[in-house]
């Protein structure tokens, strides 16, 4: 595949918006009640340190992505079974993401639109848009990142607003203790969003020479980290733990109570435009990382053939993940982190990081 590059600043700005995607959406944390903050705070600690696992993985190997360097660490007969699974696991997680794109559009704005018409609309603009090549990708970031930036800091300059606004429903912190906080942490926190970066080291390779892998991982994750927390803290302060934890989109259900002299309201088309464009990287990075493997594993020159193939599966696999909502939520929540998440975030990586540490020490003493 031919190399495109992108700067380091792109790179945090996609990683980013790729891991507040559909988690703004969300009650993430919502088990801790009012210390679901304190949930984020916790799990930045684990996002940080598998940050480092990627980064330090994929230093052994620079210029690789994740699926080529697989089989340089543990050997081409013993890499197929887990590139495969690498690659179902993101068309899988570009599929949920669609899911809750359709999910989001059709319980709002386009209630009486059918499903399948939303998700295959969006799909076909996803590929239009993926098709141009990582360096569109790229500058959407760019472009997208301050704009979000600045309508959530509107957005919570008009939460501070509502009548029913106040930090007491913050308090008091752990007052139900440490459990259900790491309860929340772990596995559902930690690999929802901070373990889904596992996708930066299929950008790694596009990236321009000299780029300080570390300064770029490490800062995605701490200003994702932040952007939660403060809207956590938001949220609750005009909900309450109570009512955070019961709402299905409770950012939109705060924007909802915004009304500024009974004349400047429903901001929620706003977070709904926001929740669309986090989709959309989120999306977008699944589906590259998915197109990118499949041509690496066959030597193809271009991924858009691929892409096109894959917009034909993630479309329907989307609308055939459950049956209905409430399905929906108890596959992503309870068989998605165990059987999915902790392998292929954690536990694959690690085990490739210990042995590509012990064959460069191996290679050391020869060269010696």
């Amino acid at each position: 595949m031919p190399k495109e590059r992108i700067s380091s600043l792109q790179l945090f700005f996609v990683i980013v918006c790729f891991q507040i995607g559909n988690t703004f959406m969300y009650n993430i944390g919502s088990g801790a009640k009012q210390d679901a903050w304190v949930v984020f705070l916790l799990s930045m600690l684990g996002g940080l340190f598998l940050m480092y696992v990627y980064i330090k993985l994929c230093g052994y190997y620079p210029g690789d992505s994740l699926i080529e360097l697989i089989p340089k660490i543990i050997g081409k007969f013993l890499s197929y079974p887990i590139i495969l699974a690498y690659i179902i696991y993101f068309t899988y997680l570009a599929a949920k993401a669609c899911r809750d794109f359709g999910e989001l559009i059709s319980a709002t704005i386009l209630d009486e639109t059918p499903m399948e018409v939303v998700i295959g609309s969006f799909m076909i603009l996803m590929i239009y848009c993926l098709r141009g090549g990582v360096e569109v990708f790229g500058r959407m970031g760019e472009v997208v990142f301050p704009v979000y930036i600045i309508a959530i800091t509107v957005v919570w300059i008009l939460l501070s607003t509502v009548d029913q606004f106040t930090l007491e429903n913050l308090t008091p912190v752990l007052g139900n203790g440490i459990k259900p906080v790491l309860n929340e942490v772990f596995p559902t926190v930690l690999t929802f969003p901070f373990g889904e970066s596992v996708i930066i080291t299929m950008f790694f390779p596009f990236l321009v020479k000299g780029t300080n892998l570390k300064k770029v991982g490490f800062a995605a994750i701490m200003m994702t980290t932040f952007l939660l927390i403060m809207n956590i803290i938001m949220v609750i302060s005009v909900l309450g733990p109570e009512i955070y934890r019961d709402q299905f989109f409770p950012l939109l259900s705060a924007t909802r109570m915004i009304s500024i002299a009974d004349f400047l309201e429903r901001f929620d088309a706003l977070i709904i435009l926001m929740m669309v464009a986090g989709v959309f990287f989120k999306v977008g990075g699944w589906t590259y990382g998915a197109a990118s493997g499949i041509a690496q594993v066959l030597k193809l020159k271009h991924n858009r053939s691929v892409l096109l193939g894959l917009g034909s599966v993630i479309a329907p696999l989307s609308l055939i993940i459950s049956s209905n909502q409430i399905e929906y939520n108890e596959i992503g929540l309870e068989i998605v982190p165990v059987y999915f998440h902790i392998p292929l975030q954690i536990i694959i990586p690690l085990l490739l990081l210990i042995i590509a540490m012990l064959r460069n020490k191996m290679n050391k003493k020869r060269s010696k």
